[in-house]
């Protein structure tokens, strides 16, 4: 077997008989790898925490012929001050679900590494209102499906754009209206997101729209995707952030 070595985001582990975990990565030249840690949860096990899931690392692997071996693993950031904070949880979750319902296994993917890379470190450092719905609009745009922002999406007129409408691509001038009514500072806000000003948009507190670009953009992804983003829903989440990674962990 040949090895490799590359970066990597832990997205989700599971049991593998009595002391082993296959775990899920991302990695930017690599994709998707899906790899066994073994021995990884008996108590002086090297691995340890180093592959729970929302870690940033070095990895090397051996390449197997289904599933690859865990061989060494360096920790690059724990991205702790978001396993801290529940609301941070939620949403680095969903951006570890989206990215693994998109990543292809052993299809390199350095844009959409970068991406949650920056997403992570930015949520680490206090995030911003809209870091989720951003991360999701831009993971949309990079699977080559960004919505329409700038005039309407129906009739193409650079009108006033008063609602949502994931299958007709973007946003509606009053005219084309259908889907759902979003403000202006909503539109604003997915338009800075989009449109480079990405740093612009972060800064805006906490309000309707913020809410409402993250709303949006989760049920895009969840329309692309066709099926629902479980972290980005699931109630019982807040009750299970003390436990947090053993959420995902086995």
């Amino acid at each position: 077997m040949a090895s490799f070595r590359d970066e990597a985001v832990v997205l989700r582990t599971m049991r593998l008989g009595e002391a082993d975990r296959i775990v899920t990565l991302a990695t930017p030249e690599h994709g998707k790898v899906r790899a066994v840690a073994k021995g990884i949860r008996r108590t002086k096990s090297r691995l340890g925490s180093r592959l729970d899931p929302i870690t940033h690392v070095n990895v090397m692997c051996w390449r197997g012929r289904e599933l690859d071996v865990v061989t060494q693993v360096e920790v690059v950031d724990h991205f702790r001050p978001v396993r801290e904070d529940i609301d941070k949880m939620t949403a680095a979750f969903t951006m570890l679900e989206a990215v693994d319902q998109v990543a292809v296994e052993r299809q390199a993917m350095p844009d959409l590494f970068k991406l949650l890379v920056g997403a992570l470190s930015t949520l680490a450092k206090g995030g911003g209102a809209v870091i989720l719905g951003a991360f999701l609009w831009k993971l949309l745009t990079l699977e080559g499906l960004r919505p329409v922002v700038e005039s309407c999406a129906s009739c193409g007129e650079d009108r006033e754009l008063v609602a949502f409408d994931t299958e007709a691509g973007g946003f509606l001038c009053r005219s084309c209206r259908s889907g759902v009514a979003v403000s202006p500072d909503c539109v604003l806000l997915v338009r800075q997101i989009l449109g480079g000003e990405l740093r612009r948009a972060l800064e805006v507190p906490a309000s309707r729209a913020t809410a409402e670009v993250e709303r949006l953009a989760t049920a895009a992804t969840e329309y692309h995707l066709e099926r629902r983003l479980k972290s980005a829903h699931s109630a019982a989440l807040h009750g299970e952030a003390s436990r947090g990674i053993g959420r995902l962990s086995g």
